[in-house]
């Protein structure tokens, strides 16, 4: 029985058909609207920055891929359809008069352009949008750059693997994508049209419709099969063993060799369906499509799996031996831990029975011991050097090196920047927050091994960073000259600012110097003193007073995207962005220096980490990396943003970098060569942060030197969580990793203090301390990394920071000094713990901060500890501190006089307490002898003393508590008897 002809459909009228059109136009408005304007604000953002080669570059490339992609998959689903139709029964048996498809077949055939067109260019918009998110795959593949490194496997160069296997993933996936899609379309066409029907025994399918079907299915197993080919390649970057990345021995051995036959089965099968297609019989391809599922689950998966589990396991530190070799190999050089770039150093001794002589003698370490804590005092920067309200500082202040006076030292800096957020309610009008307060004024400096006390009353114990503000009124107050001190760029400035305008009729901008009069008249900015832009951004922000304002006049600007991270990674969108840009004054102008770094995720056999696990730690007041998975990084690109014009100037720093030569070849110009780097930037470079973290977190791990160790994991080590933050005194808790820290000192084997940033490391599962790691920041020797491996045998351990902050915690003096100072009003706020290599040991120095429970009050110095070979110093300064440990005289003599050391003098008649760890006896009371009875209670008090620093080596918690309960009692008995309170 044949269908009737499908009813003719009323057909629209003129007027119809002209609302529908404008509604679509309206519609795709609001859905590209947002999209253009956004665009426009970029295209003007990229002017002012002299990067519009960058975004017309990305944007050509995004609008390529989008019909690229749209043109694969939408055209070959059009094709698809078309071929379906054309190819359809002329007449369709039906079921019964009241078949539902029979709605269906009319309402299409009346509409065939409309879905024969509309489908595919809706698919193909659809396809478009999401492929033209991968414009850095297709730069990278068409300017990639030999790295001239081959594999160990197939000899090929790394660039293969880096810059061309992701490409040809990408491109195969959009095959796929496009052939799938094609099916199913054809199938259901078939359906509607009567070439499948599904009535009667096991249904029916026309020829036409097996044949079109047989080889879309036979195009897409030919594809497989080169998916096979590719995938022996990808096994180089296998996740198989849990203790390393690259192809492990199933891999080799297993997996490789499937591929290859896989591949052979696919090639048979695609001929197989192709050749059902010509005979118009499935019964050949679906034999071959059996047997293609049959030996991929066989080969692919059951011979491994029975590989793996027989033969790999029971022998894996041989059969793995290999494997861990290339591993080892390619990690080191992906994270630049090789010999080249590291020297580890197994001749440090770990000396605990320094000699007073031998601290007076280290000249460059102790007198630089940096004393202000950046992650602490940004309260404390704000509150004494602030001065206006709407002034701040970020959260977390920076270190840096300067020369003041003839001597060079580390310097705690802040760019004192505006802070809309501190405005008072009166204040908090649109002029005001984005006319008025535009900017902020001056870099702060303070010497990082200073403490101010002169300013304060001669009895607190509290101290202040020796913080002075070089400015408009004072260019040089910092003892730094700074000759544009205005910022306009910077880490607070999260919200636009219109700046400049026609002198009496711009409101006229706050600044102390000017007294509300000055007028921006920086190249910084965008133009919005014309209609139409000023119509385009009152868009954009939602803000209807930028388009009827009256002060903006003549010559004004809008600042936008002005923070310095964000600002480097629209200009420089294939860099990952180190997450602590710093302030620095170079030839007299305020810069922000931000690290870029290159990295990939597809380095053949390197080890692959996540980037946001690895920078984890328990420093605040930074950007987060996201936890993208990598396996190479460099930091090859050293970028400044100036804080008075917003400039981004990108310098290359790694002239070895393939990457980074790459995206130079795919934006030429953007990165300036390193000879356009003047002396003085080069002077404040810091090896940064966050690739020294990853660095740190592989290094545990890579500082072996042979396959059987690094499989056995016994010399791995770990970086210590941070004992200064709660919690981080139990092993057991969460508490986050301690972060690295910037100190001047001068470490063995260097001549002079130099400006590094250094970290500590203890073995896995353990906290004493194994290793010390640092990594030079000086021009010279610029990411020289220096490791002192210390020695295992012969029973000697040294404290790590964990052990050493238990035994702050539970030194005597330091209990009663705690007791004394931390009440329901004060906050004790534990400082940076630093360990410093010093007279062949290692010396801890930890500040203690104290801060009033009130909105007006912020952190001061209150308490220095000190530890040395398991000796404690607890006083109000450095020199007491040293002096407790090292014998009188020792701090003044090491780090100087008071007004050169970094500590003022103000003693707070603190008695000296005994120690754990100290080898003297406790004295008798007023140079007495003392009874039988005092004598025993000194014992006791020594014992207690001794039990507590073996519970303290050994991690014995509980041990510790009833040390301190003994040592208490006798305490408490000594005083009885003696009448002192010492």
């Amino acid at each position: 029985m044949a269908t009737r002809p499908p009813a003719s459909l009323p057909k629209l009228s003129r007027r119809a058909r002209v609302l529908l059109i404008i509604a679509a136009v309206l519609v795709l408005l609001l859905l590209l609207g947002a999209r253009l304007l956004d665009t426009y604000v970029d295209w003007l953002w990229y002017g002012e920055v002299g990067a519009r080669d960058v975004f017309s570059t990305i944007l050509l490339t995004r609008v390529a891929l989008f019909f690229a992609t749209g043109v694969l998959v939408g055209g070959l689903l059009a094709v698809s359809l078309w071929l379906a139709y054309r190819t359809r029964p002329v007449f369709v048996p039906v079921s019964s008069t009241e078949d539902p498809l029979a709605r269906y077949r009319s309402l299409i055939a009346a509409r065939t352009k409309l879905f024969g067109v509309g489908i595919p260019v809706v698919t193909g918009l659809i396809a478009g949008a999401s492929g033209q998110g991968s414009w850095e795959v297709v730069q990278m593949w068409l300017n990639g750059t030999e790295f001239g490194r081959t594999d160990p496997v197939f000899g090929k160069d790394a660039s293969f693997f880096t810059f061309d296997l992701p490409f040809y993933g990408w491109l195969l996936g959009w095959v796929f994508v496009a052939l799938v899609i094609s099916f199913f379309g054809a199938v259901v066409t078939h359906y509607l049209f009567g070439g499948i029907r599904l009535a009667g025994r096991g249904g029916q399918i026309s020829a036409p419709a097996k044949v079109h079907l047989l080889v879309l299915i036979g195009v897409f197993v030919l594809f497989k099969a080169l998916e096979y080919f590719f995938d022996r390649y990808e096994l180089l970057l296998s996740g198989r063993n849990d203790l390393f990345t690259g192809a492990a021995y199933t891999d080799l051995h297993a997996a490789m060799p499937a591929n290859l036959i896989l591949l052979c089965i696919s090639v048979l099968c695609a001929i197989a369906f192709f050749a059902g297609a010509f005979l118009r019989n499935i019964q050949l391809p679906a034999i071959s499509l059996v047997l293609l599922l049959l030996s991929g689950l066989i080969l692919g998966v059951a011979w491994p799996a029975v590989l793996e589990q027989f033969s790999v396991r029971p022998n894996a530190n041989e059969k793995e031996a290999e494997s861990i070799e290339h591993n080892m190999a390619a990690t080191k050089f992906a994270y630049q831990l090789d010999t080249q770039n590291v020297e580890i150093r197994d001749d440090y001794t770990g000396n605990t029975n320094a000699s007073p002589e031998e601290i007076r003698a280290d000249s460059g370490t102790i007198p630089n011991i940096r004393l202000l804590d950046p992650n602490v005092l940004s309260s404390t920067f704000t509150q004494r050097v602030g001065r206006e309200n709407f002034y701040g500082f970020p959260e977390k202040l920076d270190v840096d090196r300067y020369t003041v006076d003839g001597k060079e030292q580390a310097y705690i800096v802040a760019a004192k920047e505006i802070n809309t957020n501190g405005l008072a309610e009166n204040q908090q009008t649109w002029i005001n927050r984005h006319l008025v307060y535009t900017h902020g004024n001056g870099f702060v400096a303070a010497p990082a091994n200073t403490i101010d006390r002169a300013l304060e009353d001669a009895n607190s114990d509290g101290g202040y960073p020796l913080a002075r503000t070089s400015d408009t009124q004072n260019p040089k107050g910092s003892g730094i000259e700074v000759k544009e001190p205005r910022i306009y760029y910077g880490e607070l400035a999260t919200d636009y600012a219109i700046v400049g305008g026609t002198r009496g009729q711009a409101p006229g901008e706050y600044d102390t110097a000017t007294d509300r009069s000055y007028l921006y008249e920086g190249k910084g900015g965008v133009p919005i003193d014309n209609l139409f832009n000023r119509l385009v951004f009152a868009a954009q922000y939602g803000e209807r007073n930028i388009l009827f304002s009256d002060q903006i006049s003549d010559g004004a600007k809008i600042m936008y995207n002005r923070d310095p991270r964000e600002r480097v990674e629209k200009v420089a969108p294939w860099l990952t962005v180190d997450g602590d840009p710093y302030p620095a004054v170079i030839d007299g102008r305020i810069q922000w220096i931000v690290d870029g770094y290159t990295t990939l995720n597809n380095y053949p056999y390197s080890q692959r980490t996540s980037l946001g696990g690895a920078t984890e730690d328990s420093l605040t007041g930074v950007a987060r990396q996201q936890d993208n998975r990598i396996n190479y990084i460099r930091n090859s690109v050293k970028a400044t943003v100036d804080a008075f014009d917003g400039t981004v100037t990108l310098y290359e720093v790694d002239k070895n970098d393939p990457v980074l030569k790459t995206w130079m070849e795919t934006f030429p110009g953007l990165v300036k060569p390193s000879s356009e780097i003047t002396p003085e930037l080069r002077a404040h470079f810091r090896y940064p942060e966050d690739i020294f973290k990853v660095q740190r977190e592989l290094l545990t791990k890579y500082h072996v030197n042979n396959a059987q160790e690094f499989y056995s994991t016994q010399t791995f080590w770990n970086v210590p969580q941070d004992p200064t933050q709660e919690g981080g005194l139990d092993p057991n808790s969460d508490t986050a990793n301690q972060p690295p820290y910037y100190i001047y000192a001068q470490a063995p084997g260097q001549d002079e203090p130099t400006f590094q940033i250094t970290s500590a490391l203890t073995p896995l599962a353990r906290q004493y301390l194994a290793a010390w790691v640092t990594v030079s920041s000086e021009p010279d020797d610029y990411g020289k990394m220096t490791v002192l491996k210390l020695p295992t045998g012969g029973g000697q351990q040294l404290e790590g920071p964990v052990q050493v902050q238990n035994a702050f915690q539970s030194n005597p003096k330091f209990t009663q000094d705690r007791t004394l100072l931390g009440n329901q009003s004060v906050d004790i706020i534990y400082g940076n713990l630093l360990t410093l290599p010093v007279a062949g040991g290692f010396l801890y120095v930890e500040p203690v901060y104290i801060q009033q429970r009130n909105a007006q009050s912020y952190p001061q110095l209150a308490r220095v500890l000190v530890s040395f070979g398991g000796r404690i110093g607890v006083a109000s300064t450095l020199n007491e501190a040293l002096d407790e440990v090292f014998g009188e005289g020792t701090g003044e003599a090491a780090t100087g006089p008071a007004d050169q050391g970094g500590t003022d003098g103000g003693d707070t008649g603190d008695q000296e307490q005994p120690n754990p760890g100290d080898d003297q006896a406790v004295p008798p009371p007023n140079g007495d002898s003392g009874g039988t009875e005092v004598d025993q209670v000194v014992d006791e008090i020594q014992a207690a003393l001794q039990k507590l620093k073996d519970a303290q080596q050994s991690g014995d918690f509980a041990a510790q508590g009833e040390a301190l309960q003994e040592l208490d009692a006798a305490a408490q008995r000594y005083e009885e008897l003696t009448g002192s309170g010492n």
